[in-house]
């Protein structure tokens, strides 16, 4: 019964919208809204119309919450749009319907002086590192895969939707929830993962911590502290009392699955992009092995010299070059694959 109530809400909730007028922001993406009985799902298309059939593109953003757009207290409004600003958006959409999820608990629009210095949403302006207690206790993988089901169970009904092909892709955090996403959907049927880190999240930390003790940039005697605080951390993660008291820590224990047993078990198409001066993804080098060992021959891989995290350059010294950005090349080289 409770199934049949929610498909007729569903069913009836697309009646409504399609009959409304697209509520369009910045003349720039079409906004719409699922209610659910604990949230509120907001997600945009990155176009201004709907006359053109197309099959979807869902971009899953990567940690931290932050908003859609952002509206100054001067200027124009302007997009974040989870990243996909750093894409050639055009050339997207000759193909595919692109589409975002906005943060769970965390507003679409953002006035500017609600944002910290990572452009992160904070309801308290005397507290920039303090975010939403909601969005804390909402930050975990599980939800992300629950709300993107959600949207593209909505999206599959519309007419404007071509439903032979579903391409779902993410960055970072957003490569793990792409990953759970094709792991439960089988209308997906291309998965891409950018700067993704194979064995979960919290295995950088110990990472890094081993190389700044290896370039003496601090002691081994520093790096054994540290590592052993991020074990009593994670630990603490796995307490449900404590995680009552500190809920950030729900999302280092969700985020934390290493991802090659997943990965592993999809058989569509998979495409693997990473740069060679990127922390997180320094163990992608490894996951060719897995699919060998495993007779899989569903993975594509692409491994960018001298990038980092987010496909920046990186100087001899070690400094981020902030002007040689390769984002669209990169996202480019993707969607021809997936034309494939």
């Amino acid at each position: 019964m409770k199934k049949l109530q929610t498909t007729l809400f569903l069913t009836l909730f697309v009646q409504i919208i399609l009959g409304q007028k697209l509520d369009i922001i910045n003349n720039e993406a079409i906004l719409f809204t699922l209610k659910q009985k604990n949230d509120t799902i907001n997600f945009i298309i990155v176009d201004t119309k709907l006359d053109e059939i197309k099959p979807v593109f869902l971009f899953c953003q990567g940690s931290l919450p932050m908003p859609l757009f952002v509206k100054p207290e001067k200027e124009n409004m302007w997009m974040i749009g989870g990243g996909i600003t750093n894409f050639d958006i055009d050339e997207i959409k000759k193909n595919y319907h692109l589409i975002v999820i906005s943060m769970p608990k965390t507003p679409v629009i953002v006035n500017e002086k609600n944002l910290n210095k990572s452009y992160c949403y904070i309801p308290n302006t005397e507290k920039p590192d303090e975010f939403d207690k909601d969005y804390e206790k909402a930050d975990f993988l599980e939800n992300y895969q629950h709300r993107a089901k959600k949207v593209l169970n909505f999206l599959r009904k519309q007419k404007w939707v071509d439903n032979s092909k579903l391409i779902v892709a993410g960055h970072s955090q957003g490569s793990k929830v792409a990953t759970l996403i094709a792991l439960n959907n089988k209308k997906v049927t291309h998965l891409g993962l950018f700067g993704a880190n194979p064995f979960g999240r919290i295995d950088q930390n110990i990472r890094s911590y081993r190389k700044e003790a290896e370039r003496k940039e601090i002691s081994w005697e520093d790096a054994d502290v540290k590592i052993e605080n991020t074990y009593k951390m994670y630990k603490e993660s796995y307490n449900e009392q404590t995680l009552k008291e500190k809920p950030y820590l729900l999302a280092w224990k969700s985020f934390s699955r290493p991802l090659i047993n997943d990965w592993l078990k999809i058989n569509i198409p998979t495409y693997l992009a990473y740069g060679t001066d990127d922390i997180a993804s320094d163990l992608c080098d490894l996951v060719p092995l897995f699919y060998i060992q495993n007779s899989k021959n569903n993975l594509t891989y692409k491994r960018y010299l001298n990038l980092e995290h987010n496909f920046f350059e990186v100087k001899e010294n070690g400094q981020v070059d902030y002007d040689k950005e390769h984002w669209k090349e990169i996202m480019n080289e993707f969607i021809k694959w997936t034309k494939k």
